[in-house]
């Protein structure tokens, strides 16, 4: 069973991460509704640079998954890697609490496209990698 979480956690984060690639090379697909939005614009556009440093860490984050299920040697304590494993639950467990206004379970703003694809898709998708981190990061 951890193999199989670990698997397809990392595979989702790896998923995610190619999705920030390909929009930092300028695709355009998905993208819109990728970012909250305040009167139909955005509240903030990332930079090309800023894209691929969460491509990266997201890349990272299926690297150190895939590390403590014994898929991946890096070079890391095996500690280390645990505690990195910790680490994004507790990152994704944050996103999806939100930030009260326009992000995670307990936001406001729900009226715009992103606030419904918050609700349905991202904000249970945070949860679900929440929890499959912590539970390779037990394993």
């Amino acid at each position: 069973m951890i193999l199989g979480v670990g698997v397809l956690a990392a595979a989702t984060l790896a998923l995610i991460g190619g999705l920030h690639v390909f929009w930092a090379l300028g695709g355009k697909l998905g993208g819109a509704a990728a970012v909250p939005e305040r009167d139909g614009a955005p509240l903030f556009r990332p930079s090309r640079g800023a894209t691929l440093l969460v491509a990266g860490a997201l890349f990272a984050g299926a690297t150190l998954l895939l590390a403590q299920i014994g898929l991946a040697a890096i070079g890391l304590p095996p500690m280390l890697v645990r505690v990195a494993c910790w680490g994004l639950a507790f990152v994704f467990a944050a996103r999806a609490v939100g930030d009260v206004r326009w992000v995670g379970l307990f936001k406001r703003e729900r009226g715009t496209r992103f606030a419904r694809l918050d609700t349905r898709v991202f904000t249970p998708l945070c949860l679900l990698l929440a929890i499959g981190c912590g539970v390779v990061a037990a394993s």
